[in-house]
């Protein structure tokens, strides 16, 4: 049988993971999965249904409704959320904010996770988000935890959004980024944390192709024994 390989990328938000991941992913031809994406589709579900955050009951029993799926089109990562293509919509921060409070429930997880280690299972893929290593694919080949000061990620996601066009606060990006560490650290279940045989990598002071450059070096020297599978 052919060895599947897999790459777990964990972090906070504004790290980096799903432009390190993507990009990492191109140069190894693997299929990236944007786990982050996936929640904020759901996320997105429960803001289009009005339903608050703090309604467990109704998160769960809605989270059964959705259906959430990856697909490529041009090279390019598609959402699809229930058949509807949402890819523009999730990135807006009323939707991240959710995805960070709903993701704190069980049948939300439960789901999404189940979908993720299927995938895995058949495909070499690197995948990002925030129990990867810890909880998605504990196996993984390699495992990278990917960081930056709150400072550096705000300024990161406040040049994002300007140059979308977008109003928004440096303070209050930085505020929200910190809350958010916060709750994904001290959540119930799957909080985010530094698997212990994860490799530490942090951005603040490195440049995009630096960043990739690093995973790919890891990747290698801890997989190619013996030359590239895909040679």
């Amino acid at each position: 049988m052919k060895k599947v390989y897999n790459i777990a990328v964990d972090g906070p938000a504004g790290a980096g993971k799903s432009t390190i991941a993507r990009s990492v992913a191109e140069k190894l031809n693997f299929v990236y999965v944007d786990t982050g994406a996936m929640y904020r589709a759901m996320a997105l579900h429960f803001l289009r249904n009005g339903i608050p955050a703090a309604d467990e009951a109704a998160i769960s029993k809605s989270a059964e409704e959705v259906d959430v799926t990856i697909s490529y089109e041009n090279g390019m990562q598609q959402v699809i959320l229930n058949g509807e293509n949402v890819s523009g919509l999730i990135r807006r921060p009323e939707v991240s904010s959710m995805a960070s409070a709903v993701s704190i429930y069980m049948p939300v997880r439960r789901k999404l996770v189940e979908l993720q280690k299927n995938l895995a299972s058949k495909e070499n893929v690197i995948m990002d988000g925030r129990d990867i290593g810890t909880c998605v694919l504990p196996h993984a080949d390699l495992k990278i935890y990917l960081t930056a000061s709150s400072q550096v990620r705000a300024k990161r996601r406040y040049e994002e959004l300007t140059a979308k066009g977008e109003e928004c606060s440096l303070k209050n990006i930085e505020s929200d980024i910190i809350e958010r560490d916060y709750r994904d650290m001290n959540r119930e279940h799957s909080p985010l944390k530094q698997a212990e045989d994860a490799v530490l990598v942090d951005t603040s002071a490195m440049t995009i192709p630096q960043v990739v450059d690093r995973i790919l070096q890891l990747f290698y020297e801890r997989n190619m024994e013996g030359g590239s599978p895909w040679k």
